[in-house]
């Protein structure tokens, strides 16, 4: 319903937008591959503003590891991505053929990627970005709010990807006393974090 509203008021002809986040982790490519995940694959609850502003996340169905079909579920719709690059440990891309979220007024996601590359010998730098069409106006208005979601949404990822590491080094007893430490980023997420703007 209150998306409906939004629409009704605000929505006219779409505009292609690009959101990018990079985050920077001390341990390699392979490690960050390891534990790369989607949004609905994070186990941790989504940050307040998420959770406001989109359907919950409940689920994901099939492998994102391979090309093909991969199904996001939600609470009361879902989202359809084909992965369409994988290159381990440095490339996973997708499209969204399908999105059924109540939010299709506001905006219809495109597509994203996760590109990782060394940093150093023991570090990696990962960028999230997400390509979506946008229906809100004035744009003004509009786009710094969206950016804020869109870089919220990457930092839960993110955070997810960095908590997952620490949590296999912790569980191991052989590597705990030199297990790499992630650099802890504002609000103690686990992770360098830089964001870019919004692109048409």
């Amino acid at each position: 319903m209150k998306y409906r509203i939004l629409t009704r008021a605000f929505a006219h002809n779409p505009v292609s937008e690009t959101v990018e986040t990079q985050a920077h982790f001390d341990v390699r490519p392979r490690e960050v591959w390891n534990h790369l995940m989607l949004y609905e694959e994070v186990l941790d609850p989504p940050p307040i503003l998420l959770r406001a502003s989109l359907p919950h996340p409940v689920r994901t169905e099939g492998d994102k590891g391979r090309l093909g079909t991969v199904r996001c579920v939600y609470t009361g719709g879902d989202l359809v991505k084909r992965i369409t690059a994988v290159d381990p440990p440095y490339l996973l891309q997708f499209n969204v053929v399908a999105q059924c979220l109540g939010i299709e007024g506001c905006a219809l996601a495109l597509g994203g990627s996760y590109r990782i590359s060394a940093a150093s010998d023991d570090t990696s730098d990962v960028v999230l970005r997400t390509h979506y069409l946008a229906f809100l106006r004035p744009r003004w208005l509009w786009r710094p709010i969206e950016k804020l979601l869109v870089h919220q949404l990457h930092r839960h990822i993110l955070g997810g990807i960095g908590r997952a590491i620490l949590a296999e080094y912790s569980a191991s007893a052989s590597r705990a006393e030199g297990s790499p430490c992630l650099r802890a980023a504002r609000g103690g997420v686990a992770c360098t974090l830089s964001q870019s703007g919004s692109r048409r």
